[in-house]
């Protein structure tokens, strides 16, 4: 494996970690929220976390790279706090990686705690535990076949993403670019040897990822 390549793996591999961690921390309690109410605001809301499953990466990438630019709303706040310009860094790559990625972790999480029902709270409630100890003992156990598919879904997905890291990254080498960035310019350059290695290696990556996680989802055996 070339340098450039290493570097671009390494950089992806940190990317995801960081990106499915985020995602855990946020997505819980928005899919916690989103199992429980009944307002009718949970339609809208919905809609919103899962628009990146339909929404050209592109254009994501597109409207972020707008936002977090110079003249845009979010670049004028960082610029102003002293934090200097997101697009163009690895911190601008995570936060399109975890909006891209947000749809992917969030519902998982959501059917996860929808599937527990009543009942459990109801008893723990009977047993005088407070909400942050139901939680914590009683959810969080009952929904972990949805956080293994949560936090699956999440890494593979930031590994593969493209078109948002390619908008608002660029291509800088040891920076922004990523595997998918490096595989685009092995075959631009029509180097489809060194294409070929790094598309393989994710393609039995992503294999083994998705195995793993229906061999130890008990959802998904047969009873």
């Amino acid at each position: 494996m070339s340098s450039a390549a290493l570097s671009a793996t390494v950089l992806t591999l940190q990317l995801a970690g960081l990106t499915t961690a985020i995602l855990l921390l946020l997505g819980t309690p928005l899919a916690w929220c989103l199992a429980r109410t009944r307002s009718w605001l949970k339609g809208p809301a919905s809609a919103v976390v899962a628009l990146p499953l339909v929404l050209p990466p592109t254009v994501l990438g597109f409207y972020l790279l707008l936002a977090l630019g110079p003249n845009g709303p979010v670049g004028q706040v960082t610029q102003a706090l002293g934090l200097g310009l997101l697009p163009f860094s690895f911190a601008g790559l995570v936060l399109g990686s975890v909006l891209y990625s947000l749809p992917f972790v969030v519902q998982p999480l959501q059917n996860a705690f929808e599937a527990i029902g009543e009942r459990p709270l109801e008893v723990a409630a009977t047993l005088r535990a407070s909400p942050l100890d139901t939680f914590f003992h009683v959810v969080l156990p009952l929904a972990r076949p949805g956080y293994v598919t949560a936090t699956v879904m999440g890494f593979a997905h930031t590994l593969g993403e493209f078109g948002v890291v390619l908008m608002l990254g660029g291509n800088i080498p040891g920076r922004t670019r990523v595997l998918s960035v490096q595989i685009f310019d092995h075959v631009e350059a029509l180097e489809y040897t060194q294409a070929h290695g790094l598309a393989g290696g994710m393609l039995v990556f992503s294999f083994v990822v998705l195995l793993v996680m229906y061999a130890f989802n008990p959802t998904g055996r047969r009873k």
